[in-house]
């Protein structure tokens, strides 16, 4: 190639070039340009060459920017590089460009040759990227706003928590405490009643002081009931005293203990197996009394409610049967906690601890509690205990 021809080559890699590339006096006067360039920018290169300023091509900011900053860089390192400018197109719209730029020195003259790259893809991505930062940062201080409004209700539900959990405990407290004092006076009326049935009495007047003795039995076993409630809800658990004992035998009497409770009932015992035991006499009376009680308010009055205890080496049974309409399946689960009862009809002389002081006298004999029910086979508690039950408390 001659050199004609490679002066040709080398000014269609200069006007063609994928960039725009300038060269401009030290004032920023053009005086040289490629095509790419003047395409970019709407000029021709008639327009352009010895007749405008680099920095007229500019918006207001970028000649701000070229007079405090690209001519004194120029000036005291020699070059600048990817300087993203905006640059004004002859229409009025504004091309971001990046621009690069070296100082050279040519005997007394000095000229800056300039490159320069279209930017829109980078201003949109650095557009975007500054948007999504500004809803990063917004979600961020609703998400801190969200965690302090949390913090304050967490706050205030803890207050609110603490304050429902002491008046609770001192409901309970004082439950106990007039459960406690009431059975003064009530032991004071009942002995009253026994001296009274000893008298000469009318047949009328034996039967109001037998019904003011039954009344008052029911009350202290309804306020032992709520001391034992007490007592377990404070977290203390139910106390036992085993001793030594003929299951069956204790077993017999509180079910004959029971029988005049009832006068118009069938309450039958049936004995498995023999031995002897270590619980506590008087829970196992308690026990067995309020299962009774709920048999016989819950049951079918023509049926027999069935008391059934059965020893072995390893551990004492005790159940209570009886026929009558089930328990509702979605009443099992929760049957033995306070205040419950399996269905809407009951005796009146309750408040739905019965079944959860049976579970709690089981629980402090290290023992369980399970309840079956059925329209076929009537409903059926037992309490499996082990039969050397020490003292204890509930797990």
């Amino acid at each position: 190639m001659g050199s004609a021809g490679g002066a040709a080559a080398y000014e269609a890699l200069f006007d063609q070039a994928p960039c725009g590339l300038l060269v401009t006096s030290e004032d920023g006067m053009i005086r040289l340009v490629n095509r790419t360039f003047c395409d970019w920018v709407g000029h021709d290169r008639a327009a352009l060459v010895d007749q405008r300023k680099l920095q007229e091509l500019l918006t207001m900011g970028g000649r701000i920017f070229h007079q405090t900053h690209w001519a004194p860089l120029l000036q005291i390192q020699g070059s600048v590089a990817e300087v993203k400018l905006d640059l004004i197109h002859r229409d009025g719209h504004v091309i971001p460009m990046i621009m690069n730029a070296v100082r050279r020195q040519a005997g007394d003259a000095v000229r800056h040759e300039v490159a320069v790259f279209v930017a829109e893809d980078r201003h949109r991505y650095e557009r975007e990227f500054v948007d999504a930062r500004k809803r990063a940062e917004e979600l961020l201080r609703k998400e801190r706003e969200a965690q302090k409004a949390l913090a304050a209700a967490q706050a205030e539900l803890d207050l609110q928590h603490g304050a429902a959990v002491d008046r609770a405990a001192f409901a309970e407290q004082m439950v106990g405490i007039v459960s406690h004092d009431l059975r003064n006076p009530l032991s004071t009326i009942q002995m009253s009643a026994a001296v009274l049935v000893r008298g000469e009495l009318t047949p009328r007047q034996h039967r109001s002081v037998e019904a003011i003795s039954n009344a008052v039995s029911r009350s202290k076993r309804m306020i032992d009931d709520l001391l034992d409630f007490t007592q377990a809800r404070i977290g203390r658990g139910l106390s036992v005293a085993p001793t030594e004992l003929d299951l069956h035998a204790v077993v017999a009497q509180v079910v004959a203990d029971l029988r005049p409770l009832f006068p118009d009932r069938r309450l039958a015992h049936v004995a498995t197996g023999s031995g002897r035991c270590r619980v506590d006499e008087d829970r196992l009376a308690q026990l067995l009394g309020n299962l009774v009680n709920n048999a016989m308010a819950y049951g079918d009055p023509a049926g027999t409610v069935e008391v059934r205890s059965s020893i072995d080496p390893q551990a004492v049974v005790l159940s209570v049967h009886n026929d009558g309409a089930p328990i509702p399946p979605e009443a099992l689960p929760t049957l033995f906690d306070a205040m419950t009862r399996g269905d809407r009809r009951g005796s009146g002389h309750s408040v739905g601890l019965g079944l959860f002081i049976v579970r709690e006298i089981a629980r402090a004999h290290g023992g369980s509690v399970a309840a079956s029910s059925s329209a076929a086979d009537g409903t059926t508690f037992v309490v499996t205990l082990p039969c050397g039950a020490q003292s204890g408390a509930p797990a």
